[in-house]
């Protein structure tokens, strides 16, 4: 069964998949939001990572880069106690180290055009080398997700028609 069929109708896979899912991102905050939330899921159900996607919001300053690149050990502590959001010391840490690169790159969306289009390999080689925590499966989830690589929906899924391509 593909993401596609499960997802229709479902209260929590359905609004995601109809309205977030394999559309472009061209906001940087956005952009980091979804990065977060992929290297949360890693290990977990991505139901889980939707149901705390708003504790998840909360407690990283509404995923504002500029602002998370300035969290200090007292806001690792503070996340570290947060039973909101996953509470795993290397997610935490790569959360606010990507924030800062994000930061030194100018712009993620800028950043993400000017190599597009790679293949996934070129795409998981350059993610480990900008970022961290971005392995093979988490750099795939979030371009998939954000329409940098095909697959997040079936040809014949309604919500595949609606979704502008990336050129």
């Amino acid at each position: 069964m593909s993401y596609c069929d499960f997802a229709r109708g479902h209260p929590i896979h359905g609004p995601y998949h109809d309205e977030e899912y394999g559309f472009p991102i061209v906001d940087d905050n956005q952009l980091f939001e979804r990065l977060v939330l992929e290297i949360n899921q890693a290990g977990l159900s991505w139901e889980t990572i939707l149901r705390k996607r708003d504790a998840f919001r909360e407690a990283y300053a509404g995923f504002d880069v500029a602002r998370v690149a300035r969290f200090t050990a007292r806001d690792r502590q503070r996340l570290m106690r947060n039973a909101g959001i996953i509470r795993n010391r290397k997610k935490i840490d790569a959360a606010i180290e990507n924030a800062r690169r994000i930061v030194a790159l100018g712009s993620f969306a800028e950043w993400l055009a000017a190599h597009h289009p790679l293949s996934k390999d070129a795409w998981v080689r350059l993610f480990r080398n900008t970022f961290v925590f971005t392995g093979g499966e988490i750099t795939g989830s979030f371009l998939i997700s954000i329409g940098y690589l095909p697959g997040a929906h079936d040809k014949s899924c309604p919500v595949y028609k609606k979704i502008p391509r990336i050129v």
